[in-house]
């Protein structure tokens, strides 16, 4: 384990606006985001060594600081994004404070850390494949992956534009609001929250004690939300979802770093190495392929989940897989969780993960996916739900589920 901060770190906090909605707040920085004055690594030192001093903030460093912020430090993230994990092979894996002898979940590892550590208020991650949802849900504390679109990447390095989203991290439900308030654009649409589906095929992708503890929930704040009905949301199957999405990530990451990879041949880490290896193979006949594919997949999902509508689901299908694990349990637990995070990935529809129960001690997140620009309403949410249950940010809980799990 290791700090959630970089070793080459801010030498001092670069402090925002006097006033502003963020003022007194301090944030942590994932770094794939440009800071000015700053080199920006995206995980990997050798990149970091090509890299110049940026000339300015990238936009959403900028708008955290006009209105009011401190930015305390840059965060420890997976190697080019490209892991769920949260380890580090060159740095070293961000401690999970709330499951210490386990993985905090990547690839916004240390801006989960920091949050959960108390570390600072609000941190900025990204999201691509579930790196705001999976370390959200594994660090116990609450994640927003924004509406595609909906944030400015302007100075932030990219993966696979085709998914990438800015994301932020609170322990605080009313500074997770906040924050939206500085991030997100203005393409926002306000509708009330009028029905709730449940999707019956994600809850069978997770763990029966995860699941029973999610479900336990959703009947504990039933009287909070509309009726909620339960649905097979990928009627064809995952695979299809986790197909499509890898093989647009796979083009896209490599026409970003494969030059760079291929000129310099810098030393990467587990796992990474071997997914730079796919996506250096997947073919422009392939990425069109599956382009076709995300097309009729977002136009279904978007069909599903209309204005008003919301759909439940686990973050991610377990919790932390434990620090020690074997790389075999790790792609597995990898290929479980992408069964998972393509839907909001590939639709471009927004997901937050709300920090709502334990499983043998370590924290499980629920998620609702909204429809396009329902991201202010899906922060109302998470404020609404806070007192059902305890912990940082919450209430007096409610309660234990059969299993000995309880919700926090």
């Amino acid at each position: 384990m290791s700090s959630a901060f970089v070793p080459h770190d801010l030498s001092q906090p670069v402090r925002g606006a006097e006033e502003g909605p963020l003022a007194g707040l301090t944030v942590a920085v994932k770094d794939m985001y440009d800071i000015a004055g700053e080199r920006t690594g995206g995980g990997n030192p050798e990149w970091l060594a090509t890299r110049r001093p940026a000339a300015k903030n990238s936009a959403c460093v900028q708008s955290l600081l006009d209105d009011g912020a401190t930015i305390i430090g840059k965060t420890i993230c997976d190697e080019f994004f490209f892991s769920l994990s949260g380890a580090n092979a060159h740095y070293g894996t961000p401690t999970n404070p709330r499951a210490l002898n386990r993985l905090p979940g990547g690839s916004s590892s240390g801006s989960a850390s920091a949050v959960a550590a108390g570390a600072c208020d609000i941190a900025l991650g990204s999201d691509t494949g579930g790196s705001i949802r999976v370390p959200g849900s594994f660090c116990g504390i609450y994640g927003l992956r924004p509406t595609h679109g909906r944030t400015d990447l302007t100075g932030a390095m990219a993966m696979a534009p085709s998914f990438d989203v800015a994301g932020w991290f609170a322990s605080s439900p009313g500074t997770f609001r906040k924050a939206g308030a500085s991030l997100l654009t203005d393409a926002a649409q306000h509708h009330v929250i009028e029905r709730l589906l449940i999707a019956d095929d994600a809850f069978a992708q997770a763990d029966d004690a995860v699941t029973e503890t999610l479900r336990g929930f959703l009947a504990s704040v039933a009287i909070q939300l509309p009726k909620g009905t339960d649905t097979t949301i990928a009627t064809n199957g995952f695979d299809e979802w986790r197909n499509c999405f890898r093989a647009i990530q796979g083009r896209e990451i490599w026409s970003i770093y494969g030059e760079w990879i291929k000129g310099h041949r810098p030393e990467l880490g587990p796992g990474i190495r071997e997914r730079m290896e796919y996506a250096s193979g997947v073919s422009a006949a392939d990425a069109l392929m599956a382009r076709k594919t995300q097309d009729k997949l977002r136009a279904y999902l978007r069909e599903r989940i209309p204005s008003g509508t919301v759909l439940a689901l686990p973050s991610a299908p377990c919790i932390a897989p434990r620090i020690d694990e074997d790389a075999a349990s790790l792609d597995r637990f990898r290929s479980r969780a992408m069964a998972l995070t393509p839907l909001a990935g590939v639709s471009g529809l927004p997901q937050v993960t709300l920090p709502v129960g334990l499983v043998d001690g370590c924290p499980v997140g629920l998620s609702f996916i909204g429809w396009a620009g329902a991201d202010e309403n899906l922060l109302d949410l998470a404020v609404s739900l806070a007192r059902y249950f305890a912990g940082p940010g919450g209430g007096s809980g409610v309660g234990a589920t059969s299993d000995g799990s309880r919700l926090i």
